[in-house]
Formats: C-alpha cells, structure tokens, sequence
C-alpha cells in the first residue's frame, strides 16, 4: 500500500512540475508569435525568368490598414495582358517554374478574378505589359496577409505568358510560367 501510495505522489508531483516548468515556454511562445505578426509590415519579391523566358523585376509588399499593398514592376515581357498570381510553393527551383505548384488556394474553391467574391487566394488576375514588355501595377489585395491561413511569406509569385481569362478551371488557361519569384520578409 505505502508503495502505491508513494508511486501515486512521485506521478503526481512530476505531473505538476512539467505542467509548471512548460507554462513559461508557452507564454513565450505566444508572445513570440504575437510580436512577429504584428512586426511583419513589408515582404518583397524579386522576380527572375524561366527557360525560355526574359521576365524579372520586383515586387512590394506591404501591410496596410485593409490589406496588402502590391507595387509590382517586371520587365522582358511580351506585349500584352500575363495571369500574375501568388503560388502555393515558395520553390522556384524547376527550369519550368513547376516546383511553386498550383495557385495558392487555401479555402479549396474556384479560380476567378481578383474582383469575384469566391476565387483562389492567390488569384491577382493579369498585370500588362507595355509594348517595350515593361508593367507597372498597383492594388490592394483585401484577402491577402503576412500571417494566417492566407498569409503569402515564403509563396512564389507566378507571371504566366499569356492572359489569365479568369474563369478557365483550375488555372485561368494563363500558359506557361514566364517568371517565379519567392516572397520573404523584408525590413
């Protein structure tokens, strides 16, 4: 009985301790998070081609009060409207642009434009290029974050070579991946 007894409070004194002595750990590790998110206020992405392609350029992101801020600016495109899209893979490492997967869709429903209410989060529709193959865009992305199910740090950016026609399924029948670029956190 003296053993039972003594077995029961070894148990329930370790118990207690590694409940005690984990407890801080976890209130760092919340306050850690907590301070991260609300420190992550600008991502950038730099833009490099794939065979085949001349694309590359910059992009910026940046957190603003009812989103995130995009300022893209890419060269070496042809003429015309190219799918520009945030990728479920920040992995640019395939020739292709393959390896960032498909577009980044984190509530599993249908590709659309940037403007529909239901459409992959990664669906930015088409940035345009000028007949000297450079494009300029500017928006805010309601839907994108830097934290969260729909956070974008450490996702690619796809330019396609052809137009996103915004309702094609799965991928808006954009072409080919002209550029890819990973997302990281920047200063």
């Amino acid at each position: 009985m003296k053993f039972k007894y003594n077995f029961f409070l070894f148990s329930f004194l370790s118990i207690t301790f590694l409940t005690i002595s984990s407890y801080p750990q976890q209130m760092k590790s919340k306050i850690k998070t907590k301070m991260m998110k609300e420190q992550i206020t600008k991502a950038v992405c730099l833009i490099n081609s794939t065979k085949g392609h001349k694309a590359h350029g910059l992009i910026i992101f940046s957190k603003v009060e009812n989103g995130i801020k995009v300022v893209a600016n890419i060269q070496g495109l042809k003429p015309g409207k190219h799918g520009f899209h945030i990728h479920e893979y920040g992995d640019c490492s395939a020739v292709d642009g393959k390896s960032a997967g498909g577009h980044f869709n984190p509530d599993n429903v249908n590709h659309g434009g940037p403007m529909d209410k239901i459409r992959h989060a990664g669906d930015l529709g088409n940035i345009v290029a000028d007949v000297n193959g450079n494009a300029k865009l500017e928006f805010t992305a309601p839907t994108l974050t830097f934290w969260g199910q729909h956070s974008i740090i450490g996702r690619a950016v796809i330019i396609h070579e052809g137009e996103d026609d915004l309702h094609t399924q799965p991928t808006g029948a954009a072409g080919s991946r002209a550029g890819c670029g990973v997302i990281g956190i920047a200063k």
